[in-house]
């Protein structure tokens, strides 16, 4: 158990930590648009907002899907099949991102149509998508090379060039937009700048071949790119139900708030959005050692970096649960100074926090399925708490108690969800079934 520990610690801490800060980036982006160019701005990357989730989403899909494999393969001492798998999946993805950054630049003002964007925001979010389509290679490339380091042993050259590109990316923003006055454009070519960061520190791991990953040319084969994309598929399909969880919640609050409730939601989602990505960087941590245990056949180790996964989070979300009670009034007045913004976001944040009990056991659930490739149950969590759950309980709770209804239904949603899952497949049986396949 302590060596297990020491495994799980020397994974999962660094991707947490950097996952941390990526999504604290995320905040102090959020501000310096809103300070530096206007709410205007700030309303035109919402806008795109959907747009850049569902990219990471397809990158998380290569990236997850593909780096199950590899471990997996290494773990079984097939160290030239992993390093085939590696080289696809980098392949499809130099042409993906070529083609999705030529389609953006092409037909910016038509995507941001379909967004939604009105008259006023459509410059803005042209601007926004245009510069963001630029540098959609570098984009792509540093999340799924920042997760195949991981799974080649090195961890903390993962956490390093992720936090290395965040520093750079807030750095840049705050140059671009208040010293330069580059306004929008500023802020998405910093995102660009910092992301070439990333990717130039985790180059030379595959260039000079310091594991067993190494760049080369190979010939793309259909049925291994079905194989990493139906594993990884969870993935993207866990961004996409983030959408839609936002965008059922922000119906629900402008029929019975207004749009203050949205604001408020705004703010929430500004706060929860870092613990959720700790979560998930713990969980993305412990990926490439499950996928390697299973490799192996070790069912007692794999079931062991679940276990300790589990606690983890759950401790996370205690000491998360902790601070927006004590410190939530000024964590929220960084984003308002309106009195009943602020009390709602308050209201809010205090039973919202509380998901992440549910939200840390799921995403640990869905993750494991993945690295196990078993991905029907990752995808049904996903199906089950966004598509099935959350809108009955939007709809039941928001009616029976209001606006403290609809902040409940996340906490409903998601524990419906873990025991749905939990009675269907048998994490224990499900891990015994494909190790002895």
């Amino acid at each position: 158990m302590v060596l297990l520990k020491k495994e799980f610690f020397k994974y999962a801490i660094p991707s947490a930590l950097a996952m941390f800060i990526s999504s604290l980036y995320t905040v102090i982006d959020g501000i310096f648009v809103g300070q530096g160019v206007g709410d205007s701005a700030l309303a035109a990357v919402n806008i795109v907002l959907p747009f850049t989730v569902m990219l990471f989403g397809l990158a998380s899909m290569f990236a997850i899907g593909g780096g199950a494999l590899v471990s997996k393969n290494i773990g079984a001492n097939k160290v030239n099949k992993a390093v085939n798998i590696f080289r696809q999946v980098f392949k499809s993805l130099l042409i993906f991102s070529l083609i999705i950054s030529l389609i953006c630049i092409i037909f910016t003002k038509q995507i941001v149509s379909l967004l939604g964007a009105t008259e006023i925001l459509k410059p803005l979010a042209v601007d926004y998508l245009r510069f963001y389509a630029l540098f959609c290679i570098p984009n792509l490339i540093g999340i799924v090379l920042n997760s195949f380091v991981r799974n080649d042993g090195r961890p903390k050259l993962a956490m390093i060039s992720t936090i290395s590109g965040a520093i750079t990316n807030i750095a840049l923003d705050y140059i671009f937009i208040f010293k330069l006055g580059m306004g929008i454009k500023g802020a998405a070519i910093a995102t660009g700048l910092g992301q070439i960061i990333t990717v130039t520190i985790i180059l030379p791991h595959f260039l000079m071949k310091k594991g067993y990953l190494s760049f080369g040319n190979v010939k793309l084969s259909i049925d291994t790119i079905k194989e990493f994309c139906t594993i990884g598929f969870p993935s993207f399909f866990a961004q996409g139900s983030y959408s839609i969880i936002v965008l059922l919640h922000n119906i629900a609050l402008v029929n019975y708030v207004g749009e203050i409730g949205v604001s408020a939601y705004s703010i929430l989602n500004y706060l929860t959005t870092n613990i959720y990505m700790v979560l998930y960087g713990i969980t993305l941590g412990v990926q490439p050692l499950v996928s390697y245990n299973y490799g192996r056949k070790d069912s007692k180790k794999m079931l062991g970096f679940f276990k300790i996964t589990n606690v983890s989070n759950i401790l996370i979300t205690t000491f998360f649960v902790v601070i927006s009670f004590v410190f939530g009034p000024m964590l929220i007045s960084i984003f308002t100074n309106d009195m009943y913004i602020s009390q709602l976001s308050y209201d809010a944040l205090k039973i919202a926090c509380l998901s992440y009990y549910a939200v840390g056991l799921n995403l640990n659930t869905l993750v494991y399925y993945q690295a196990i490739e078993t991905p029907k149950y990752s995808n049904l969590s996903c199906l089950l708490r966004s598509v099935v759950y959350l809108p009955i309980c939007l709809f039941v709770l928001g009616r029976m108690f209001g606006v403290t209804g609809i902040w409940a239904s996340a906490i409903v949603s998601e524990s419906l969800t873990f025991i749905t899952i939990k009675l269907l497949a048998d994490i224990k049986t499900s891990t015994a079934k494909v190790v002895n396949a």
